[in-house]
């Protein structure tokens, strides 16, 4: 993915969610928290669109599970 360019933005954040997230994500710098923590919130996104894409797919393919446990609803 291409970065833009970036701008200068002002908002009123928890330091200490900034620096607990910075622990987490190892990042050097708040901007590169901030950044990195963008970045997953778009991948899960993503993920989950591709997820409820396929299993939209699966349930109209009209596949029958075999539930050799017989813990599953007819």
């Amino acid at each position: 993915m291409r970065r833009s360019d970036p701008t200068h933005k002002h908002y009123r954040l928890d330091e200490r969610k900034i620096k607990r997230a910075q622990e987490i994500l190892g990042a050097k710098t708040e901007t590169e928290t901030i950044e990195r923590a963008l970045d997953q919130v778009i991948g899960e996104r993503k993920r989950d669109l591709l997820l409820v894409k396929a299993h939209k797919r699966f349930i109209s393919s009209g596949i029958r599970i075999k539930d050799v446990y017989g813990n599953l609803e007819n």
